[in-house]
């Protein structure tokens, strides 16, 4: 395991024991004060997402989505249950497969990596409900509470194990690069995106080695977040808005729906987009620096490295399921299948 994420940060190129031990403490101390900014260090719950969207289709055989990972899976930045990944994702799934989608988020803010056990069990323990795509989000956490990596990717890789031999496919996305994070300053800035770097590449060798796929979120998906920092991230300038979920949640949704077969797959990478089988080491380092970037396994010892199209989602999100009709709402783009349809074959290109 430390051969394998030594191998992702030598493809990343230089390691932080170059920096020193004092300047991660101080970059350490540097996160943990932007965190406390977060409405004096006690954030809002986020609103829940669970339920079942996709009502225009019926209600029976919906599709099981699984939400694990830390705030950012949970939606820790939104006031709406439609603006968290969890809705956003299971909104077009659902467009996508003409399916419902039952959604079961087990995802806790401030969770690491050690957390994936408990959540994995919990997800597990209805073998009558058990989830056909897991989407895990993780990994901010372990860096700024110092969680070495070899123990970050053990706890990621046993997660996504059990997972896959559940009979769900896996979408993991990657560390986030903390570099993104207005308060942290230069050289510290540098620092936290290449300690974030490694992490995501260690992480993205992990889960193609168990047969799950990669995206990675990088600086939260693209040159928007760097461009319109306050529309991409939420009023504690830590967690991403409204608009930077959907941002997201655009760029993970065809790896999501390719790992069920319902997204075309082409037999040859495609040379216009920069794709490329290459040894999983590499393919997870070049993935760690291009933000959205999927990584999904081939051959032993490589991995297919895509840039899939996207295109941003509208600019107004879903609207909340009302209380006690979960994923449901008058009015809602999710009851008007057609528009859906459209929207999300566009999305396909």
């Amino acid at each position: 395991m430390a051969r394998r994420i030594a191998a992702g940060a030598a493809y990343g190129g230089g390691g932080v024991g170059l920096v020193g031990v004092a300047a991660v403490g101080v970059l350490l101390a540097e996160v943990q004060l932007a965190k406390r900014s977060v409405l004096g260090g006690i954030a809002p719950l986020p609103p829940r997402g669970d339920g079942l969207y996709g009502l225009a289709f019926g209600r029976s055989q919906p599709l099981f989505l699984g939400l694990l990972g830390d705030s950012t899976a949970a939606g820790q930045g939104v006031r709406r249950a439609g603006q968290t990944p969890a809705a956003l994702l299971a909104s077009g799934l659902a467009a996508v497969a003409e399916r419902p989608v039952d959604v079961v988020n087990v995802a806790l803010p401030g969770a690491r990596s050690d957390d994936l056990d408990r959540q994995v069990k919990l997800l597990l323990s209805d073998t009558s409900r058990l989830p056909d795509v897991c989407v895990i989000m993780i990994g901010a956490n372990d860096v700024t509470h110092r969680m070495p990596p070899t123990e970050s990717v053990r706890h990621l890789a046993a997660a996504v194990r059990r997972l896959r031999t559940a009979g769900a496919e896996v979408v993991v996305g990657t560390c986030p690069d903390l570099g993104t994070i207005e308060p942290v300053y230069q050289p510290l800035r540098w620092l936290a995106r290449r300690v974030s770097r490694q992490l995501a590449a260690a992480q993205t060798i992990v889960t193609v080695e168990q047969g799950g796929r990669t995206v990675s979120l990088g600086d939260l998906l693209g040159p928007e977040f760097a461009a319109n920092p306050r529309e991409m991230f939420s009023i504690d300038n830590y967690h991403p808005s409204a608009e930077g979920y959907a941002t997201a949640a655009m760029a993970m949704l065809p790896t999501l729906c390719a790992s069920l077969g319902l997204w075309p797959e082409a037999d040859r990478p495609d040379a216009s987009r920069d794709e490329s089988v290459l040894p999983v080491a590499q393919a997870a380092a070049t993935a760690a620096k291009e933000a959205g970037t999927e990584v999904t396994p081939s051959r032993a010892p490589w991995a297919l490295l895509k840039h899939r199209r996207r295109r941003r989602l509208p600019a107004e999100p879903p609207a909340e399921p009302p209380a006690g009709t979960p994923g449901e709402a008058p009015g809602d783009a999710r009851s008007k299948p057609e528009a859906h349809r459209a929207r999300f074959r566009a999305h396909r290109g």
